[in-house]
């Protein structure tokens, strides 16, 4: 460790940081999983306590890990991806925002449902079948169903085993947020049909129908946004 500091003109919490960067990358912890506290990564770096809490910081500012008040830091679920990665949030025309990510989100979301028919294992069927039914539930009480709506495109999206959905998920995040908002959750009948029809597709394995279905859906939402 002494004699790659030597070598480098990075300040050493920079330097450790990279190579817990680097452990992250190599497997050794996975996404998700909790690091040793700053004692024992102190010790295995052979540094000191506050050079670890500074390059936890840096890590967390780039959203590789996750500080969590009173339990620890954890692997982040999208290392280097912030909540925000394109700025949307500074766009002010939301009405025009909302538009234009439904059309991206027509784009990439049926062949991303397409690619979960053909990868999703059976536990997370049974998951997107759970959020389906909590979402009508939500929905029939008149209660505000985002937060489980992005749970379940979400899901959608890591079935598919691209490596790179991933990176679009903030993205189908804030558009679902928008969307939400804007129209006043008035799809309610088309929202729990069309989800199930999806879910139903992605079940039976059958990619065309499930991309034939995500479309549909977003259809709906394009239509009540007044999108050609």
């Amino acid at each position: 460790m002494t004699e790659e500091i030597k070598k480098t003109r990075q300040p050493l919490a920079q330097v450790v940081a990279n190579n817990l960067e680097e452990l992250i990358k190599s497997q050794k912890y996975n996404i998700g999983d909790k690091l040793p506290n700053e004692f024992e990564l102190a010790t295995e770096l052979n540094v000191g306590r506050g050079t670890i809490r500074e390059a936890i910081k840096l890590m967390a500012a780039r959203n590789i890990v996750e500080i969590r008040r009173g339990t620890g830091t954890f692997v982040s679920e999208t290392p280097g991806i912030s909540e925000d990665p394109l700025g949307l949030s500074f766009i002010a025309d939301k009405k025009k925002l909302s538009q234009d990510l439904m059309e991206m989100r027509s784009i990439i979301e049926p062949e991303i449902a397409r690619l979960a028919a053909e990868h999703a294992t059976v536990s997370e069927i049974e998951q997107m079948e759970a959020l389906c039914l909590a979402i009508e539930n939500l929905i029939q009480n008149d209660c505000n169903h985002e937060e489980l709506d992005i749970e379940l495109h979400t899901l959608i999206a890591k079935s598919s085993r691209n490596l790179v959905v991933p990176s679009l998920i903030p993205i189908i995040q804030t558009a679902i947020s928008l969307f939400i908002d804007l129209t006043n959750r008035h799809l309610k009948d088309e929202t729990i049909k069309t989800h199930a029809a999806i879910v139903s597709a992605i079940k039976q394995g059958d990619g065309t129908e499930a991309k034939k279905q995500m479309a549909a859906h977003l259809q709906y939402n394009k239509t009540a946004l007044h999108i050609e």
